[in-house]
This record gives structure tokens, sequence and C-alpha cells, in this order.
């Protein structure tokens, strides 16, 4: 898959894709990143991509033109590379920005299943209305804040879409243990040594749980369940709504929740 990145600061990506997983998915080929300085699409010598926004204000806009004409050389780098064959040629294009959907795992899951995308990092104020009412087809947000850009949640998006590409994650399955994956929020890990002693401040010895050393592996795999529901319940409820709904909950599960529930 190929994502194309129209950035004002394409430098941002070149310490993310030189390191741990992410190098991982693209020195296999898995995953191509082709970063594209919008300022080399402007017109004029001052390299202008943004200007004051109509009706007043504060901030600058970033204009149409240098955007069309980035997009432009995405799509048809794209077209070369045959990136959409599988979608007909069509990209999809995707820019952050905080009005749009909020990121999750099974977005992340169905985007590691395709071609790539095109990916829109504003800065400034933001685009000109007039190009993403005409290309975009898709807007997403890290969550309820604000940030200087889009290159950090094309970042985090890059990196949840790499961890998920065969053979990058040094276990297969690890990543179908992450929070999320199955609808809920993953239980706690622990590993050497097996008892922590004389921390500073610690009144106590720290063994790891009794049934983790036991060697039962049906009794780890319902204790690593049940502290999965356990945490999700306490910080996220909704997630366990909508695992219900989803009919993600055995009857093993819904026993446990209501056991939970009446302490």
């Amino acid at each position: 898959m190929r994502f194309d990145l129209i950035t004002l600061f394409p430098e941002l990506f070149t310490p993310f894709l030189s390191v741990g997983v992410a190098r991982r998915a693209f020195d296999s080929g898995q995953i191509e990143v082709q970063p594209w300085q919008l300022r080399d699409f402007a017109d004029d010598n001052y390299r202008r991509v943004d200007d004051r926004p109509y009706g007043g204000g504060p901030g600058m806009v970033m204009l149409v033109e240098p955007l069309e004409r980035a997009l432009a050389a995405a799509k048809a780098a794209r077209l070369a590379a045959g990136a959409d064959a599988a979608s007909g040629g069509v990209p999809a294009i995707i820019h952050f920005t905080p009005t749009g959907r909020r990121i999750d795992q099974a977005l992340v899951q169905e985007l590691a299943q395709g071609p790539g995308a095109v990916l829109l990092c504003g800065r400034y104020e933001g685009m000109d209305q007039r190009f993403l009412d005409r290309h975009v087809t898709l807007e997403l947000s890290l969550g309820d804040f604000i940030l200087s850009g889009g290159e950090l949640p094309a970042i985090a998006l890059l990196d949840a879409i790499a961890r998920l590409q065969p053979g990058v994650l040094n276990d297969a399955a690890s990543h179908e243990q992450d929070s999320f994956s199955d609808g809920l929020l993953d239980c706690p890990h622990y590993s050497r040594p097996e008892v922590l002693r004389d921390l500073p401040g610690q009144s106590e010895d720290l063994p790891v749980p009794p049934v983790l050393l036991s060697g039962h592996h049906a009794q780890i795999a319902r204790w690593r369940r049940e502290r999965s529901l356990e945490l999700t319940l306490r910080r996220r409820p909704e997630l366990i709504a909508a695992a219900r709904a989803a009919g993600k909950l055995s009857k093993q599960d819904e026993a446990f929740l209501k056991a939970l529930q009446a302490l």
C-alpha cells in the first residue's frame, strides 16, 4: 500500500520512518510513503501557500491552487505506480481536522487492508473549504483537542497501520491482544522478576499474579479476559455496551460483569 503526504513539513516524517515498527513496514515494501512539499507547488517566488481569510479574523488559510497542483501530482504518481488499481484508480483522500471522525482501531484495521491514501496535513487555520469539498473522502481526528497541524495525526495513523502488516511485529499475535482489537481495553501485563522487593516508598513486596505462573493456559486466558472486562467497565463503560450490542460478550463474560457491578 502507498501513502502520499501533502505537507509543509515533510522532514517531520523522517525520524518516524527510520526506526522501529514503521521502519520494518517500510523497509519490507509493505508500505510506501511519499511526501510532497506543498511549497513546491506555489506559483510565486515567495513559495506562498496561504493568505488571509475572507471575512477577516485571525490566522491564515491554505490556498486552493497549490493544493490542487500537489494533489494532482500525487494522484498522477499513484496512477503510474498502480497504487490504486484495486479501487478503480481512485485514491482515498484523507484530511486531518478536529471536526473529523475520531480514529479508532476498527478504522485502522479497515485501512490496513486497503491500497493506502493521500493524506492532507493542514496548517494555520486550515485549508480552503472549496478544496476540501471537492476532493476529501474522509476527515479524521485524534481527539477533542487542537494540534498545530495534520502531521502528528498522519504519523499516528501510519504507525497504527504499519504494525498490522504481516511480519512487522516480532510476534504475529501481538496486535490481536491490543486494546480495542476485540472492542475492549487490554489486560495488565507482567514480566521479571516474579516479586518486586525493597522498592523506594513501597511497604510490601509486589508479586506477579499467581495464575500467570501456573502454566494453566485456560485459567490464564480467563484471568486476562476478566481483567480486560474489569478495566474496560471501570474506564470505558461505553465500550462494554458496544461489545454487548455487537455480540462479543459470552455468557461467562456477562456473569462476571454482573458480579462486578454488584460489588
